[in-house]
């Protein structure tokens, strides 16, 4: 193509893999006046020298399924494109050397069942016989998947975008973009050194220079290069052609057959970021220094685990760079800041698997409007600002690159860029005796070690385990205080949304399932719906006045919920939304003996009477003013006290010189979730996204579908609400305890029904209360189904292959009248 167009529907920055795929598939969509614009050739960032493993097994259903459609879609391009992509099936051996690791394996193919994988456990000895170059030494055990395989990571590029041109798509390379364009808060096209080219929608596929491509845009994009090291022998005589890709992340190792030679790569567990000062300008197809000595502790257990290699010489050391975000999920989805750009970038090493997914994905969404399925795993909305930070990138990413092959243990906390956001109450909890956590940059008390415990030497850290951690008798003892005394959370990390103006309940009116014309003081639990009436947001709205208006959500969605409301602000209207997350501390004080701790620090009547559940009130306490709200998420008669960040530290210090006396416990996220998983309160983003119908979801009772249209119209989702009435639940969520006290859940534990597998945890927790592992799970039924009749089967929850039986309620199975929390 010699002459670029200056109108374009959609522009697309980067020619690599992930670039051609979104092209390929918008073409298939039909969208015409596609253009791909590349900076210098097609692959020549990080795709052409991708080790090109095509695994299917993704830490949750949907990531999964786009997985499996790259490969499904990789096995035909070459039949389509007539380009040879390399493709084939020869499946994947996961290799444990410890009992934790083979737990994870067992775990992660139990999962595999309920998305629809083959899957084998493999004992030692199946293990060698499915790879007989392997030395046993250490091995527990393995997991095997047939479907998955290997392909030619730059060949299938090049076959979508001949793909993408056979249905119209305009590819240039060559073409470098040096500016971005907006007005009025969207994009509106693209400036490049042979041109401008008007655009809809402009699409970040950048790769490696993602992140500056998004400052063009003045859109953050976290995303950091590093060093990715791997060696190819040379030919080894008589080396199977047919061996499965194989990974040993316990020596942080992967292997491939290719071409009758080995490819050994690494995930090492520091990594070296690169391109700090930014990446040359003719940076094309090239590689990085060598650093043999960086690469040699993998080469040194890799003989020992495979002998043939010790007589193989290495023909290639490769190393080159490779693109990792904070969290190792991908970046995907329309930027918060910036209406009509689009990005696709940051893979992780998972490029090659993932890009016929996440292209067909992106594609649907920006066809659309609105995403295809739940993809808030890797939506971009979940990344904060502060993450942006170059600093922050360089210190985060020589951690995150080595995580891909670390034990993935339940609560595994990251150990490098902490301390980024506290709450005033943070040294407090500290000489308490508080273990942190981190949630959207905020360090979150998670468990405290208690008095006893530190007096005897013992120091408040995680000692992971599949199995009960070093912290669970602890969080058992803040468990029984919130349930049978009074427990005190920091919960500062609330994202916090003020709403304002005069047009403020009509907007929120429109926006809200639930009714928020409501008096002053009143707190209306609600959730927003798109059309199809799945779940966007799931959060508290509290009328300050008759004018303003609070929304409380969760800290790792705020952003998320902030660009979902500003976006369906109408233009005319009188109302804006600002967030204020930094602006109050929030102190909750919770369980039975809540109200006796603090009525005495306050002249306000706590009363039921006098301060009902989901009511407000300013208050003093202590010698300063706090807003109290009487609303829970553990269950219990409770407060969530509002204090300014300047007053926080003197109301602390007041509720706890008060709660001494009568047993106050300091308590952790950790409890938080263990209580609200007996009470079975809903946590977005696991049992509740944007593809859950809110029907389904057992969240009818916040749906008001016969509440006044504002003058902005119907609230959004009420017709699919309406439908769903009409039509029937085809799914429900319910609550599980397993018969048996002792295995644990965490989620995606398959849901056994009547001997089938009807579906699968969507998030799970111990129920020290109740005395047992407790989850909750979406299971498929009937339209005609009665609820008698869901409940009247026999259920298992499966636990790393082995299936315990588990009683199922629709009821919360902790005071499921809610006596408690009104009372």
């Amino acid at each position: 193509m010699s002459e670029l167009p200056t109108k374009a529907r959609a522009v697309i920055i980067g020619g690599g893999v992930i670039g051609c795929s979104v092209a390929y598939h918008l073409a298939k969509l039909g969208w015409q006046d596609v253009v791909l614009l590349e900076r210098k050739q097609l692959t020549c960032g990080t795709t052409w020298h991708a080790a090109g493993l095509i695994g299917q097994l993704r830490a949750t259903l949907n990531m999964t399924q786009l997985a499996k459609y790259s490969a499904e879609l990789y096995g035909t391009l070459e039949a389509e494109t007539g380009v040879a992509t390399g493709f084939k099936q020869n499946g994947s051996l996961s290799v444990a050397l410890t009992g934790e690791r083979l737990e994870e394996l067992k775990r992660g193919a139990s999962m595999a069942k309920t998305f629809g994988l083959e899957v084998e456990v493999l004992t030692p000895e199946e293990v060698n016989a499915a790879y007989p170059l392997l030395s046993l030494e250490g091995v527990t055990g393995g997991v095997f998947l047939p479907k998955d395989g290997q392909a030619d990571p730059a060949n299938i590029a090049l076959a979508l975008a001949k793909g993408a041109r056979q249905k119209g798509v305009k590819v240039f390379e060559q073409t470098k973009v040096t500016a971005i364009e907006q007005a009025g808060g969207r994009v509106t096209g693209v400036v490049t050194d042979k041109g401008r080219i008007e655009a809809e929608v402009v699409v970040n596929c950048a790769g490696m220079w993602g992140r500056e491509v998004g400052r063009l845009a003045g859109v953050d994009v976290p995303l950091q290069a590093c060093e990715h090291f791997y060696i190819v022998t040379e030919n080894i005589p008589d080396l199977p052609r047919d061996l499965p890709v194989l990974r040993i992340p316990d020596e942080c190792a992967y292997y491939k057959e290719d071409a009758g030679k080995i490819l050994l790569g690494a995930f090492e567990p520091l990594a070296k970021p690169w391109g700090m000062e930014g990446i040359a300008e003719d940076f094309c197809f090239d590689q990085l220094p060598e650093d043999f000595d960086h690469f040699a502790p993998i080469l040194e257990d890799a003989v020992a685990r495979m002998p043939i290699l010790e007589t193989a010489g290495i023909h290639t050391f490769f190393n080159g760079p490779e693109s990792f975000t904070p969290d190792d999920r991908y970046l995907l989805g329309e930027a918060p800041e910036l209406q009509g750009f689009f990005v696709a970038a940051g893979f992780n090493s998972i490029g090659i698997q993932s890009a016929g997914g996440a292209g067909k994905a992106l594609a649907e969404w920006m066809d659309a409007g609105e995403p295809p399925f739940d993809l808030w795993d890797v939506d971009i909305r979940r990344m904060q600002p502060f993450q942006n930070n170059r600093t922050y990138l360089y210190e985060r990413a020589k951690e995150s690159l080595g995580l891909l092959y670390a034990d993935h243990f339940p609560y595994r906390q990251f150990a490098t860029a902490r301390g980024l956001r506290h709450s005033p109450l943070h040294e407090r909890l500290a000489e308490r005796g508080a273990c942190f956590g981190e949630v959207a940059g905020w360090e979150r008390a998670n468990w405290f070690l208690p008095p006893d415990a530190r007096a005897a030497g013992e120091t408040a850290d995680y000692r992971y385990s599949w199995k009960r951690q070093n912290w669970f008798d602890y969080a058992a003892q803040e468990h029984r205080a919130v349930r049978e005394g009074v427990g005190l959370f920091d919960m500062s990390s609330f994202a916090k949304i003020r709403v304002e103006g005069r047009d403020a309940e009509a907007v929120l009116q429109r926006v809200c399932a639930n009714d928020v014309a409501v008096p002053v003081g009143k707190i209306v639990y609600t959730q927003w719906l798109n059309g199809r009436g799945g779940i966007e947001a799931d959060l508290t709205v509290t009328r300050l006045s008759e004018t303003a208006f609070l929304v409380i959500t969760g800290a790792a969605v705020g952003r998320r919920d902030l660009t979902w409301l500003k976006r369906h602000i109408p233009e005319d209207a009188h109302c804006i939304a600002t967030e204020v997350t930094a602006a109050e501390a929030v102190l909750c004080v919770m369980g039975p003996k809540a109200r006796d701790l603090l009525q005495p620090l306050t002249a306000t009547d706590l009363s039921n009477a006098a301060f009902p559940f989901a009511t407000m009130q300013e208050i003093e306490i202590g010698a300063a003013l706090a807003r109290a709200h009487r609303i829970t998420y553990v269950g219990e008669l409770g407060w969530e006290l509002y204090v300014s960040v300047d007053m926080a530290r003197h109301v602390f210090d007041t509720i706890m010189a008060a709660g001494d006396p009568q047993g106050l416990r300091l308590c952790g996220m950790h409890v938080l979730d263990s209580c609200r998983m007996e009470k079975a309160f809903r946590h977005f983003g696991h049992d509740i996204s944007d593809e859950d119908h809110v029907l389904e979801a057992g969240l009818g009772f916040a749906v008001k579908p016969d509440k006044p249209a504002s003058r902005f119209g119907d609230f959004l989702g009420r017709e699919a609400v309406l439908r769903k009435k009409q039509l029937g639940l085809s799914k429900r969520l319910l609550q599980f305890k397993l018969e048996d006290p002792e295995p644990l859940l965490y989620h995606n534990e398959p849901i056994w029904r009547d001997g089938r597998i009807a579906g699968y945890l969507t998030s799970g927790n111990y129920g020290h209360h109740l005395g047992a592992a407790i989850g909750l799970g979406y299971v498929a039924c009937e339209t005609t189904e009665k609820p008698d009749d869901v409940l009247g089967s026999r259920y298992e929850i499966e636990v790393a292959g082995e299936r315990v039986p588990a009683l199922a309620s629709l009821k919360p199975l902790y005071d499921p009248k809610s006596e408690r929390v009104r009372g």
